[in-house]
């Protein structure tokens, strides 16, 4: 998870270290602050430990419950291993992570401007798009007390900040810069539509509605910031690659979504491990 998170982290906004830990700021209305979460130094080291600097100390079990969201932490992932590794292609892959989960996010609507920054590009190109986002239109944080955090020196920039804002003067396409703006806006008006939901499927086929979001980025939003454990991405070109056969040959996405049914209900699991098994080896 730290591979995954460390490859796509919004540059001064997000980092993981080279020992694991994950650092990010953090906003809750007019609440700014930052959070560490590491995994635990003590004997269960299954477990994880957060440290959160917040000036609002009643907002902190807020905070604790959206990262027990955001880590997966109540998946029961003996089960859903159980159940995609009866396939015979998933389960050498599954073998090799065993305990695997899917990323979620902090802010539903930063991971559907992050996507948007995403499409069509490498994982790096998105990054660098995401680093002048962040630094043009983004707040800068100083932690209470003045200490600062290394890597950490935005918030990631509001809706309000977004829904007018020349997006398109980072360098990307005005097309898709409209799109963020549009996504901007409907997370001003319907918030809910970027957190768990439990008509995921009304939420899906919403986000599908918005002016730039496609198929790919609806459920690559649905994966990990509306917590649908059978989202799945079929188009995505690292499950292609992941997915190809004898000499390399690449499955098409009909054929990628076929391969995935035995895999419900947790396709996003099953993504996750492909993504995983596609990714170098030194992620």
């Amino acid at each position: 998870m730290t591979a995954f998170l460390r490859a796509r982290a919004i540059p001064g906004v997000e980092t993981v270290t080279a020992d694991g830990r994950y650092l990010r700021s953090i906003a809750l209305d007019e609440t700014a602050g930052t959070i560490e979460v590491r995994r635990s130094e003590g004997r269960d080291a299954r477990t994880l430990e957060a440290t959160i600097s917040l000036a609002d100390d009643s907002r902190l079990p807020e905070v604790v419950e959206r990262l027990k969201v955001m880590f997966d932490l109540a998946a029961d992932v003996r089960a859903i291993e159980a159940h995609l590794s009866q396939d015979a292609l998933l389960r050498p892959i599954v073998a090799r992570r065993p305990g695997l989960r899917v990323p979620g996010t902090w802010s539903g609507y930063e991971l559907a401007v992050r996507a948007i920054l995403g499409q069509q590009i490498t994982v790096a190109g998105a990054t660098t798009l995401a680093s002048r986002l962040v630094k043009r239109f983004g707040d800068g944080i100083t932690p209470d007390g003045g200490d600062t955090v290394p890597g950490i020196t935005h918030l990631f920039p509001s809706p309000e900040r977004l829904a007018d804002a020349d997006v398109a003067a980072i360098g990307m396409p005005r097309a898709r810069a409209l799109a963020i703006q549009t996504v901007a806006r409907a997370a001003l008006q319907t918030p809910q539509l970027f957190e768990p939901a439990v008509d995921r499927a009304g939420s899906i086929s919403a986000l599908r509605a918005l002016p730039g979001i496609g198929e790919w980025t609806a459920q690559y939003i649905a994966m990990r910031a509306l917590r649908d454990p059978d989202a799945f991405p079929a188009g995505d070109i690292g499950l292609i690659r992941a997915l190809a056969g004898t000499g390399g040959v690449r499955p098409s996405e009909r054929e990628v979504a076929r391969l995935a049914e035995p895999w419900r209900p947790w396709r996003a699991y099953a993504a996750v491990h492909l993504w995983a098994n596609d990714a170098p080896p030194d992620s």
